[in-house]
């Protein structure tokens, strides 16, 4: 991996040393610097999940990717600095019932230190994190943005986000070790089934100071932290690209395929 390219990519420039800060700062760099994006699926075209595959796009290309592209990035860039970091794979339960049975559909990294295991997830959208959480149970824990906590039942583990009115459950996952083969028949899923929502709908976020940014096809939202909502109805495919590389930081593709679907977006 080119750790100097990467580092640039999301503008850190700081102590390289394998510990908790550190690890905070590559992680609040890292989901700040890089959107949360699926123009790939969207336009048709598959992911890949080659390490030099993600470097060329998430790093190169000043593209963003979804939640296998980013951890893997991050967990090369990890390891390249000397931490002991390893994947998992969960099941999500966002908008669903805390015991539903969904696929493992997601991943995010556990980090072991001297001070204890970590976790790092810079790929679930609008509710990423923005730092490492300890692997405790029930102790809400402070982050850049919302208090986050992990609640153990059953042997699974279930990630909550404090919302303002409740916790709520992003997803439930366990400790096995997962390596990138494990990923590919999900992200093959993913990316090109024509029932995957990568597939069908525009899903694009990131995290900034004071706030998140959001993007549901059309529908443009910044969500304050401890404020109000802003949301607008996008009017057009020039200014739906001016918001992927404005407010997103993406270099959008010069695609016929993807401005197709760009343009399908909006009605007449």
């Amino acid at each position: 991996m080119n750790l100097d390219a990467y580092l640039r990519r999301i503008g850190y420039d700081g102590p390289l040393q394998p510990n908790v800060e550190v690890l905070d700062a590559l992680a609040f760099r890292h989901a700040t610097s890089i959107a949360f994006e699926n123009l790939d699926p969207f336009a048709g075209q598959a992911v890949e999940l080659a390490p030099d595959a993600i470097e060329r796009k998430l790093v190169d290309a000043g593209r963003g990717g979804y939640c296998f592209e980013h951890n893997l990035l991050l967990a090369q860039a990890l390891a390249a600095v000397g931490f002991d970091v390893s994947g998992l794979a969960a099941r999500v339960l966002w908008t669903q019932p805390d015991d539903a049975i969904t696929a493992r559909s997601h991943m995010l990294l556990r980090v072991d230190m001297e001070q204890g295991t970590r976790l790092v997830d810079v790929g679930f959208g609008g509710s990423t994190l923005t730092t490492s959480l300890a692997l405790r149970d029930g102790d809400e824990q402070a982050t850049p943005h919302e208090p986050f906590r992990l609640l153990q039942r059953d042997g699974d583990w279930r990630m909550q986000v404090r919302l303002p009115d409740r916790w709520a459950t992003l997803y439930r996952f366990d400790l096995q070790c997962q390596y990138p083969v494990d990923y590919e028949a999900s992200n093959y899923f993913l990316s090109t089934h024509p029932a995957s929502h990568f597939v069908t709908g525009l899903r694009v976020a990131r995290p900034v100071a004071g706030g998140r940014h959001a993007l549901r096809d059309r529908e443009l939202s910044f969500h304050r932290l401890g404020g109000e909502s802003e949301r607008r109805t996008l009017q057009d495919v020039d200014e739906l690209r001016d918001v992927l590389e404005g407010t997103f930081g993406i270099r959008v593709p010069q695609s016929p395929r993807l401005q197709a679907r760009l343009a399908g977006l909006f009605p007449g």
